[in-house]
C-alpha cells in the first residue's frame, strides 16, 4: 500500500482507509430559519387561543393561521414556490374551491345562525 501523508483529504486519490472527506453545512442555517418561523406562526397561533374567549372570532383565526403554516410549508419544503404558475394553480384553485363550497353548504344549511 502506498503512503499517503498528503493525500488523505484529496478526492482524485481516494483510499476508502484514509480518505476524510470535508464536512458541508448542506443549508441547516435555511431550515433554521423555516423553523423560527413556523414556531413563531404557532407561539402567535397558541397566544391567540388565550387571548380571545371562545367565538367565531377566534375560529377564523385558527383556520387562517392553519392555512398561512400551510401555504408556506407547501412553498418551502414542498418545493411549490419555485415551481411554475400554471402548476400552482392546479393544486391551489382547488383547494380554493373546496373551502369555498363548504363555506357556501354551511351557510345553506343555516349553520352560522346556530352561535345564538
Amino acid at each position: 500500500m502506498a503512503s499517503h501523508t498528503n493525500d488523505q483529504h484529496n478526492q482524485d486519490s481516494y483510499d476508502p482507509i484514509t480518505y476524510i472527506p470535508h464536512p458541508e453545512l448542506h443549508g441547516t442555517k435555511d431550515i433554521w430559519v423555516k423553523f423560527w418561523i413556523l414556531s413563531g406562526i404557532t407561539v402567535l397561533d397558541i397566544f391567540m387561543y388565550f387571548a380571545f374567549p371562545p367565538s367565531m372570532i377566534r375560529n377564523i383565526l385558527f383556520i387562517v393561521f392553519g392555512i398561512i403554516k400551510a401555504f408556506y410549508i407547501v412553498g418551502t419544503f414542498m418545493h411549490l414556490k419555485h415551481e411554475r404558475l400554471n402548476l400552482i394553480l392546479t393544486i391551489i384553485l382547488p383547494v380554493i374551491f373546496i373551502i369555498f363550497f363548504i363555506v357556501w353548504m354551511l351557510y345553506e344549511g343555516n349553520f352560522w345562525g346556530s352561535f345564538n
